[in-house]
């Protein structure tokens, strides 16, 4: 399955303020997370974003909530966002058949999510580098049981690239210092 930036949506589950510093390559999935999101910015992919128990675990990460549009994020404290409510309508009204999925827990939000979304007829696209768990163990198991499951295990590179599909576009041009800068940060 190819990602057009036209029959994508972008999902971003968890990347709160509270929970990041218990993350195994926090900075990598953030880096990785900034690149999507300014592509999605860039080509007009529709993002949504979930903040669980926001009470406790504090709101997105400044560096990344700069990027979402206003009332673009959902409170949830179901695990599976699909299972808050509201959640699949705000997914719906997206207008897309395929989500991009990156945050945490890449071994519980993330991974019940994707179930989520699969079930109620999605394609699902996990982006590797742009997911972390606590423990690096718990985000290959998590990463290794959505591929099995049928949905496409990606990096932000791949994601990018295939939503921009060629290099002589100004989306194309724009996008290069933030390609290069993930690369920086790897």
């Amino acid at each position: 399955m190819l990602l057009h930036h036209g029959d994508c949506s972008l999902l971003l589950i968890d990347a709160q303020e509270k929970l990041l510093p218990a993350l195994q390559g926090q900075d990598g999935m953030v880096a990785a997370c900034d690149l999507l999101l300014r592509a999605a910015r860039e080509l007009r992919v529709p993002v949504l974003a979930t903040a669980q128990y926001p009470k406790g675990l504090g709101g997105v990460v400044p560096g990344l909530a700069g990027l979402l549009s206003p009332g673009s994020t959902v409170e949830k404290i179901a695990f599976d966002a699909m299972a808050e409510p509201g959640v699949p309508a705000r997914v719906k009204t997206l207008g897309r058949p395929k989500v991009v999925l990156c945050g945490a827990e890449a071994h519980v939000c993330v991974l019940q999510t994707a179930f989520g979304l699969q079930v109620a007829g999605y394609e699902v696209a996990v982006v590797a580098d742009a997911v972390a768990s606590r423990d690096g163990e718990d985000r290959q198991r998590g990463l290794a049981r959505m591929e099995r499951a049928g949905m496409l295990v990606v990096t932000s590179e791949m994601v990018v690239f295939e939503w921009l599909h060629r290099a002589d576009t100004a989306a194309f041009k724009a996008m290069i210092p933030f390609i290069k800068r993930l690369k920086e940060k790897s």
